[in-house]
Formats: structure tokens, C-alpha cells, sequence
């Protein structure tokens, strides 16, 4: 079986954490060919040379691709789909907006946020908000798959895989590329963080939410929010962790004022300790909690950021 999976990319720089994962998940099917496409993306395609259990990388060098557009790149897939058995991508906003693309050109069905593989035609996924599993069993000729990567271990970086350069496929210009407004922050990025700390509704407002990004900053963690806290404007939507949200795993995960809906706890309850912090003690979240403080977060929080001094 051959796999071609695509790279995570921001511009030029290849994002190691998801491709590494989906590395690791994708081998299981086969020989694993990782495509680059991007305007300038050598450095990145030998950047994932280097990923163990990549046995060939396609780097397709073009400005066609500088800017992640779901349809040009969809084309340069399905243009190299014929040499494959399996194709797919991470579970990131880019990989569910191009595969779906995919699927449909290639008239096969999307299996998306793949986290488990039985065999190469069986995958396990997520369903009703991750209250429950899926098996699902693909009869078709090409299995098109996004990945969820949390749940896999990041592939090591000892390989020396081949690097090729190849032409960028027809552009149909469907779309174009008008802008990008980039927030800068020195946080790490959210789903690759090893701490997020996370605020909910019960933060009360966009300007109290300063103490979840302070003890957020003293713990060198990502700062995430509920969808409840997002949808009332005290935090911005790139912050917003569950089903709807980005779907995180990290070392450690404390929810502040964060009543723990189902919508929430599908994007983070395979972290590793889970922290709680509420005033009531029959929120959700205490469930899935390893530890649980019942208390007013405007009293524990800055209490703890005391502590950590």
C-alpha cells in the first residue's frame, strides 16, 4: 500500500508537530510519500525528510501554493492520487478544507478525524461530540482520511528520505489569495502546546480574561477558551478548544471557569492531567478531571499565580 500524505505548512516552514503525527498514523498503512506544496517549500520538504517512517518527499515548489488555497492544491493531489492507495492529512483547518476537495473530485468519501487505524480499509473516529466511536469500513478504490493528531505519538527525526521536485498541476483559478492578517504572539501555538490553560463563561468578560493569559504567560502555556467564552466575546475564535474548536491533548489542561459541555470536552479530554477550577461542584467537568478545585476562580487563580511566584 502507498500513502501520500500531505504536509502541514505555514508559508515556507513546515509545522513539524502535525506532520510528525500524521506520520506516525499514516505508516501504518503503508509506504509513507509526504507532499510540500508551497512557494519556497525546500527548506520544509527537507525538514520532513528527516521524519522517520517517510520513505519519499514531494516538494511542489509554487506560488500557486504559497498560500494555502484549497483548490489549487486539491488539483496537484488529485493529479498525483493515481500512485496512491491512501491519502491523507492532518485534521487541521487546512486538511479539512483541501481533502474534502479531494474526496469530492476523486467521487470517494472523506473519513475525517481518523484516531484510530484497524486495517487499511477500517478507521475509527469520534462521533455524537466523542461520547462515542465509529468503525467505519470504506469499499472505496482511494480512502481519502483526516487525521486527528492528539492521540498520536510525533514520529522521530532520524530519516533520510529522498526529496523530488515536481511541476505544480493546471490552475483552474477558482480562487485567489486577497490577504493575510497574522495575530503575533510568543505563546506556543495552541495544538501543539504541552500546558493550555483555558477560560470559560464563567471568566465573566473579555477584560477579566487577563488573569487566564497571565497564568497562562508564567506557565510558558497556550491559552484556550469554551465556546461559551468565545461566542460572548471574551476571547477570539482561534482560542476556542472543543468539537467546533481545536482538538488538543497537551501534558497538562486547566479549565477555569469552564463548565465542561460535551462540545468542550470532545476538543481536550484525552489531555493528559486535567485540572478544574469552578465554584460548582456539580459541573461536568469534575468528572473528567484528575484534580478538581471548587472554589471562585477570581480567589484561586490569582492565588496560584502567587504561588508559582
Amino acid at each position: 500500500m502507498a500513502v501520500l500524505l500531505l504536509a502541514e505548512t505555514n508559508g515556507a516552514d513546515l509545522s513539524v508537530d502535525q506532520t510528525a503525527k500524521a506520520v506516525t498514523a499514516a505508516q501504518v498503512l503503508g509506504d509513507v510519500t509526504v507532499l510540500c506544496a508551497s512557494a519556497g517549500c525546500s527548506g520544509a520538504a527537507a525538514e520532513a525528510a528527516k521524519l522517520d517512517g517517510v520513505a519519499k518527499v514531494l516538494c511542489a515548489d509554487d506560488a500557486a501554493y504559497g498560500n494555502g488555497l484549497a483548490e489549487p492544491i486539491a488539483d496537484l493531489i488529485v493529479s498525483l492520487a493515481g500512485d496512491f492507495d491512501h491519502i491523507v492529512a492532518p485534521a487541521t483547518a487546512s486538511g479539512k478544507n483541501i481533502l474534502p476537495r479531494v474526496a469530492a473530485l476523486l467521487d470517494v468519501m472523506v473519513i475525517s478525524d481518523v484516531t484510530g487505524i484497524t486495517d487499511a480499509n477500517t478507521f475509527e473516529r469520534p462521533t455524537y461530540a466523542g461520547n462515542a466511536m465509529q468503525t467505519v469500513q470504506s469499499g472505496d478504490p482511494k480512502k481519502v482520511l483526516t487525521i486527528r493528531t492528539a492521540g498520536f505519538d510525533a514520529a522521530g527525526s532520524t530519516g533520510s528520505a529522498s526529496v523530488e521536485s515536481i511541476s505544480a498541476a493546471a490552475n483552474a483559478g477558482l480562487s485567489e489569495w486577497v490577504e493575510d492578517k497574522v495575530q503575533a504572539s510568543d505563546r506556543p501555538e495552541l495544538t501543539s502546546a504541552s500546558i493550555v490553560v483555558s477560560g470559560g463563561r464563567g471568566v465573566g468578560s473579555e477584560e477579566n480574561f487577563a488573569i487566564i493569559e497571565k497564568l497562562a504567560d508564567k506557565l510558558g502555556a497556550a491559552v484556550g477558551a469554551s465556546r461559551a467564552a468565545v461566542d460572548s466575546g471574551y476571547a477570539p475564535n482561534d482560542w476556542q478548544v472543543g468539537q467546533t474548536g481545536k482538538v488538543v491533548a497537551p501534558d497538562l489542561y486547566i479549565a477555569i471557569g469552564i463548565s465542561g459541555a460535551i462540545q468542550h470536552l470532545a476538543g481536550m479530554k484525552d489531555s493528559k492531567v486535567i485540572v478544574a477550577i469552578n465554584k460548582d461542584e456539580e459541573a461536568p467537568i469534575f468528572q473528567v478531571a484528575d484534580y478538581g478545585l471548587v472554589a471562585d476562580l477570581f480567589d484561586a487563580v490569582p492565588a496560584l499565580d502567587e504561588a508559582l511566584g
